[in-house]
């Protein structure tokens, strides 16, 4: 085993492989030290906080615009100007932190390339360092790959890149400092920016990232606070760092304004990540008999609740000169199906038709193959301009109760019940196996459409309005039921596997326990 040199109460605990005392050096290892002890105590108080505040929800408070704020949602003031690298944004494709993926992800054509440490990655410690190993040789245009006779490199133009860090409440367990578990996100950004942030500036770009599952404006200062010591640290210009926000917690969307004001002089602007905000409203109103959303597949960005979050972030966004992205068309492209092909792709274009007819500047996807299908959509809107901060949306006028219009209800059918266990089984099973990007019945599936799968069934069996569209009530024992009967279906697509076996056991205990797990990276994240 390599030894490193590890500051003053700071262990790791994770295998050292070759290449990964290259990223573990005593910089690197100082500024963790640094950041951890200046601000986790802060995390743990605004972690204890999420918790205070699901438990008043669970009581019946519903979350509204603060009052404490409204100074800043009515001032005139904008964020800090967008840096050149970032002003043209009109597709954005996202990605685990896997070697062949970065390079195909760069090399797809995309304006820019969010590398994910986080909902699209099992985070496991070799993903993780293999993940900075991957983003050093990216910033340097040296990542390189020979892999089943096929060779892969760099183009001379690529994607710009911006980095995913883990979100708040993930720990890296392979790593203590003074006894403690560390910030998961602090590790990845950490590494990151004392490995590539002078490296990109000097290559016309900078350190820019995405900020995950941020729930208040204060969860937005402590980040906001940890760049202003990492810049300082590394002797960078204030402003240096960029980072986008992802609205994907119900609370956060009515503290979008309040989110942009903290990091003004870091801010990106927002993006609009659908996904885990539909799974943040099923959690966040879980204990609500009254609350029932549809079938997954129903519940699209034209429901109710999700067209004025969706116009909110968007004219939030414009108002402060920051740039407002859309957010993943999960559709992916049918080799062997023409006619499925064609649907799936009317899909993607409509979505990203609908967005850049809003306002938006642009949106992600999550495959090479539909660079292309979305930059025409948001090119027949943008022209030649990068953006369209410019458009103002004066005319959307969203209050709380247009954002806690929770439609369409119905239908929930047998085939939708089965659908989230199938998904929820495979995406399980294929996580713990290491991947944390997989695709499954044509669409791509990451932790966010997972927690969307186990947490409508956990909801459906305790709502009131848990009703199939053939009367049966949705109940713990008819999920119990078809969970081996979804299984054997999913090892006749993937063969098997000890981790599909055990996926069945944690999907039948997370979606039919009393209690609901936070997020099911939390526990699994144990297990690894």
């Amino acid at each position: 085993m390599t030894q490193l040199q590890t500051p003053a109460g700071l262990e790791i605990r994770g295998e050292m492989k070759p290449g990964f005392a290259s990223i573990l050096t005593p910089e690197a290892l100082a500024l963790i030290v640094k950041l951890t002890r200046s601000f986790e105590p802060r995390r743990q108080e605004l972690l204890a906080a999420r918790v205070a505040r699901a438990a008043r929800m669970d009581a019946g408070e519903r979350p509204d615009f603060l009052s404490e704020t409204a100074a800043i949602r009515a001032g005139d003031w904008t964020i800090a100007p967008i840096p050149k690298a970032l002003e043209c944004r009109r597709v954005e494709i996202t990605g685990p932190v896997e070697r062949k993926m970065v390079i195909n992800a760069l090399n797809s054509g995309a304006d820019s390339y969010m590398t994910d440490f986080e909902d699209s990655n099992t985070p496991n410690w070799d993903n993780q360092l293999t993940g900075q190993l991957n983003m050093r040789d990216a910033v340097r245009k040296t990542i390189s790959l020979e892999q089943n006779g096929k060779s892969y490199k760099l183009n001379a133009t690529t994607a710009t890149l911006v980095v995913r860090p883990r979100g708040w409440h993930l720990d890296e367990k392979h790593v203590l400092v003074d006894g403690k578990r560390i910030s998961g996100g602090i590790f990845d950004f950490a590494l990151f920016m004392v490995h590539n942030a002078k490296e990109q500036l000097a290559r016309g770009a900078g350190p820019y990232f995405y900020l995950p599952k941020l729930e208040s404006h204060l969860e937005a200062r402590l980040w906001n606070d940890i760049f202003v010591m990492t810049q300082n640290e590394l002797g960078l210009p204030q402003g240096t760092i960029k980072a986008t926000v992802l609205i994907e917690t119900i609370v956060a969307a009515f503290e979008m304004d309040e989110i942009l004001y903290e990091l003004r002089e870091h801010s990106a602007g927002l993006n609009a990540g659908r996904w885990d905000y539909i799974f943040s409203c099923i959690k966040k109103f879980k204990n609500d008999k009254e609350f029932c959303l549809a079938d997954r597949a129903k519940v699209t960005m034209t429901a109710p609740f999700m067209r004025a979050y969706a116009l909110l972030l968007l004219k939030t966004c414009h108002k402060r000169n920051a740039p407002a992205i859309g957010g993943m068309a999960a559709l992916i492209p049918i080799k062997n199906d023409q006619e499925k092909n064609d649907i799936a792709m009317g899909g993607v274009r409509t979505d990203k038709a609908r967005d850049a007819t809003d306002g938006y500047d642009g949106g992600w996807v999550a495959h090479p193959g539909l660079v292309d299908l979305a930059m025409t959509e948001f090119k027949k809107v943008l022209g030649d301009k990068p953006n369209q901060i410019d458009k103002q949306r004066p005319d959307v006028q969203v209050v709380a109760a247009d954002l806690l219009n929770f439609q369409p209800e119905t239908p929930i059918t047998e085939a939708g019940l089965r659908y989230n266990i199938n998904v929820g089984i495979h995406y399980l099973g294929a996580w713990l196996a290491g991947n944390g990007c997989v695709p499954i019945h044509n669409l791509m599936e990451d932790a966010a459409t997972a927690e969307i799968s186990r947490s409508q069934v956990w909801q459906w069996i305790r709502s009131s309005k848990g009703l199939l569209d053939d009367g049966r009530k949705v109940t713990d024992e008819m999920v119990r039921a078809m969970i081996p009967e979804e299984l054997v279906k999913v090892k006749q697509l993937v063969g098997t596997g000890a981790t599909y076996d055990r996926a069945a056991q944690i999907f039948e205990q997370m979606s039919t326990s009393n209690n609901f797990a936070e997020f099911l990276t939390l526990p699994l994240y144990e297990e690894i």
